[in-house]
């Protein structure tokens, strides 16, 4: 079932690896067929150099295991209230990397400070409020997906294709699972050099509205010049 679906699922778990976002069986990517309302997501506590394409579970968008024989994630839910929430993402990434985790665990957003953050995101990366103690009791999971949607208001998910959960850890998010991968490396990139640029300048206010524009816009929406044009 799926094939494909879980072995790019497979492929970007590897990848979370690989770029040193994960220790142990820490972290999950998911992708979901959109056609098929399905979502594919990592086992729960399979370490990665076992795990196989096979290993990949499939569910429902209401969680109910429809392919294989282990757990799903225990963040699936959270997961979940992504896909059905942005309706514009393919695949979802949720690491502990060490910087991300860090700002996540000081409850601060991650502010634009220079043109990394603003190839990839269009302003703070930003920080989820705190569950309540019922939250945490009660439904843990899906109240985490709530608190990162409710961080986004009216924004597009795709303009800053992340958030930190507070005292938790990063989530980030694409149109592929490798896309997903993708910005949670970058992300991690850019919670390091803000801890630096904060450390070396504690007063940093960051880029201007005009630059932020400039190097978003030309890497992202109809007018991007960055890179080859597609045939």
């Amino acid at each position: 079932m799926l094939k494909q679906l879980r072995e790019q699922v497979l492929e970007a778990n590897l990848e979370v690896v690989r770029r040193g976002l994960v220790l142990y069986t820490f972290g999950n990517v998911s992708g979901i067929s959109r056609e098929d309302n399905l979502v594919a997501i990592k086992p729960s506590g399979v370490p990665y150099e076992r795990m196989k394409a096979d290993d990949i579970v499939i569910t429902d968008l209401d969680g109910k295991i429809i392919w294989g024989e282990l757990r799903p994630s225990s963040d699936l839910d959270t997961h979940l209230h992504l896909y059905k929430a942005f309706s514009e993402i393919g695949g979802v990434v949720h690491t502990h990397s060490e910087h991300a985790t860090a700002w996540a665990q000081a409850c601060r957003p991650i502010p634009p400070l220079g043109t990394t953050h603003a190839d990839y995101f269009y302003g703070p990366v930003p920080v989820t409020r705190e569950l309540t103690p019922d939250e945490i009791k009660n439904n843990y999971v899906r109240a985490t997906g709530i608190a990162i949607t409710e961080a986004f208001g009216n924004r597009h998910p795709m303009e800053v294709p992340a958030a930190l959960v507070a005292g938790h850890g990063p989530f980030a998010w694409g149109r592929t699972p490798d896309d997903a991968v993708h910005n949670a490396v970058v992300l991690e990139v850019v919670a390091r050099m803000a801890m630096h640029t904060f450390s070396l300048r504690p007063d940093a206010l960051g880029v201007s509205q005009a630059l932020l524009d400039r190097h978003y816009f030309r890497k992202h929406g109809a007018s991007a010049t960055y890179g080859q044009a597609e045939n």
